[in-house]
């Protein structure tokens, strides 16, 4: 057959769009003959996700990342390029020989690839509706065969049928680290990690420093889990050999949209999608008050934000500085009241709570409750135990050499046995008092919040009242406010200042309307500042107006508002610090 001179002009032009080709349609893969530009999109084949170039919050930096497909707004789940950001719209994604993911500048710069692990014949890139952007050869899909893969490389979000953990035969950790801010995914200083030291937990650290602990694995929950509405959906495992340990989440209903977060401050939030209301709904805050700042009672001491005061020595301990202590200073937890001569030692049962430090652990599997007791006996340096596995009788034994973190969970909770003196259990007398405080305390709690029940809906009715006044002019100045009802107007870096920055260990407890923190003002006087949430939905007129009648409400009895503090998106409250238990000696005096 005879080809014209028109026809091998239209091949030649034809081929040389094939080199380049520009994604037209909704496709899940690239090749070597592709490129993904600015504006285009991979979707995955399911349509859960796309991977496309995205602009985070106000910024005009560009990025390469992956979202939820058809979902209102960009939940962005993963950035490629976290660190370097692309200034125009002229970045390209493409995969190059022999088998290395790029992202290249205006200036054809690579300023962001893959790892190249070995060489590849035909490399493809494929987005799977897991979430999971894999580099693969074009004819093997087996996960174990991947060249490259996102999931590998988190951002700030933990998906189901993610690994989370560490590959020791590669020696490559997954864990989250937080954005810098909403308008930059390069990582910033709180991460969240799996950490095996001793037996696998959950840490929130701020660089190395470890701010909230979820408690060791029990074979169905982390000991320290609460509140898993949004995980009827899910089941978690930690898979563990000498190669890997992970912990991983998978979907019991594919239908189901699930995904972790680990916001700017350091915060584990679950989030479910609701197509009922169109939105994302969170199910899980952690931490979420005093108790779950990391050792916050000290070691041997265990912390309940249901008692007063709010640390307790555990029973056979007494505080390590008495002084601090009635000054509600407890980081220096609690010491041994009779030392253990590793002869005649028993063991008190806690029930209910979250597990100590497991870093402070070492563990034996296939043993049962009674077995692990005996084998903590024989070893003096053993001082707890419990049940490794909950889901089975002979779950094997967890053990403690030093016992810090320890928390009181009412609901979901685990049993410790702790060793102590024999001659500690031996006195009746000592029980009987222990059990007669408790049962007191609890006496003087639910006085309080019954007192505290109607102090609140006394203060909302008036509340209420001094809202509907007509004399009360809206879109009032903070200035005005300060005048009239001698209250400061503070300025945001004072009591940023004061506060340290609002740290999670200045945390007092949250509410609807956000959280509390503590502070100290420059001339020594203590504070709790109440910071409205950005998700409250008071706005500035209602916020100033409630202020007003805050003040309106001032009594000798109810904690004094010293101020307020209205600056850009911050609203917060500024009081008079009352000290754990200084309500309870007005009331009850001294002898509780």
């Amino acid at each position: 057959m005879k080809i014209s001179i028109e026809d091998v002009s239209f091949l030649l032009v034809l081929a040389s769009l094939l080199s380049t080709l520009k994604i037209s349609s909704a496709i899940d893969t690239i090749s070597t003959t592709q490129i993904l530009r600015d504006g285009e999109s991979l979707v995955s084949s399911g349509g859960v996700f796309a991977l496309g170039f995205f602009i985070p919050g106000n910024s005009t930096n560009r990025y390469v990342g992956i979202w939820y497909n058809n979902i209102p707004g960009k939940s962005v789940v993963w950035v490629a390029n976290r660190e370097i950001p692309l200034t125009s719209i002229s970045g390209i994604l493409k995969v190059i020989e022999p088998g290395i993911l790029a992202l290249q500048n205006g200036t054809n710069n690579i300023i962001w690839s893959s790892e190249m692990t070995r060489v590849a014949q035909s490399p493809i890139v494929q987005l799977l509706d897991s979430g999971n952007l894999v580099l693969r050869e074009a004819n093997d899909d087996d996960p174990e065969n991947f060249l490259w893969q996102s999931f590998d490389y988190l951002s700030d979000t933990f998906l189901p049928s993610m690994n989370f953990g560490w590959n020791y035969a590669t020696g490559r950790e997954s864990y989250l680290s937080s954005w810098k801010s909403k308008d930059d995914p390069a990582p910033g200083n709180l991460t969240l990690h799996l950490d095996p030291t001793g037996y696998p937990q959950l840490l929130i650290k701020r660089g190395n420093f470890t701010m909230y602990r979820m408690g060791n694995w029990n074979g169905v929950r982390f000991s320290g889990e609460t509140d898993v509405r949004g995980k009827r959906s899910l089941y978690g495992l930690v898979i563990m050999n000498k190669n890997k340990i992970y912990y991983r989440e998978d979907v019991v209903d594919r239908s189901v949209k699930s995904r972790i977060t680990l916001s700017q401050n350091g915060v584990w939030q679950r989030w479910s999608w609701v197509d009922g209301i169109q939105e994302w709904v969170r199910y899980q805050v952690l931490p979420s008050d005093f108790c779950d700042a990391y050792s916050s009672c000290g070691a041997y001491s265990s912390c309940s934000i249901t008692y007063s005061p709010t640390c307790l020595c555990l029973r056979g301990f007494e505080p390590k500085d008495p002084y601090g202590w009635n000054m509600n200073d407890w980081s220096n937890g609690c010491i041994r009241r009779t030392h253990l001569n590793c002869k005649g030692d028993a063991f008190w049962r806690y029930p209910r709570i979250k597990l100590p430090d497991s870093r402070y652990s070492w563990f034996m599997e296939s043993m049962t409750l009674e077995e692990c007791k005996v084998e903590c006996l024989k070893n003096c340096s053993c001082k707890a135990y419990t049940q490794l596995d909950i889901s089975s009788e002979r779950g094997g034994c967890l053990f403690w050499y030093d016992l810090r973190d320890i928390r009181e969970i009412p609901f979901d909770g685990q049993d410790i046995h702790i060793r102590m003196a024999g001659s500690e259990l031996g006195n009746n007398t000592k029980k009987i008092a222990v059990d007669l405080k408790g049962k007191r305390r609890k006496i003087l709690i639910t006085s309080l919040i019954s007192l505290m029940g109607v102090v609140l809906l006394g203060m909302s009715l008036m509340l209420y009242f001094c809202k509907r006044e007509k004399n009360v002019p809206r879109g009032r100045t903070g200035g005005s406010i300060s005048k009239d009802f001698e209250m400061q107007l503070f300025d945001l870096s004072t009591i940023s200042k004061a506060t340290n920055n609002f740290p999670i260990n200045n945390k007092l407890g949250q509410g609807g309307y956000g959280l509390v923190y503590k502070g100290t003002m420059e001339d020594g006087q203590d504070i709790a500042v109440k910071r409205l949430s950005e998700t409250s939905m008071q706005g500035l007129d209602e916020f100033k107006n409630e202020v007003m009648c805050i003040a309106k409400l001032q009594h000798r009895n109810l904690v004094k508002l010293l101020g307020c503090c209205i600056q850009g998106e911050e609203k917060m409250l500024v009081y008079e610090y009352m000290p754990n238990k200084s309500l309870d000696f007005i009331l009850f005096g001294e002898d509780i």
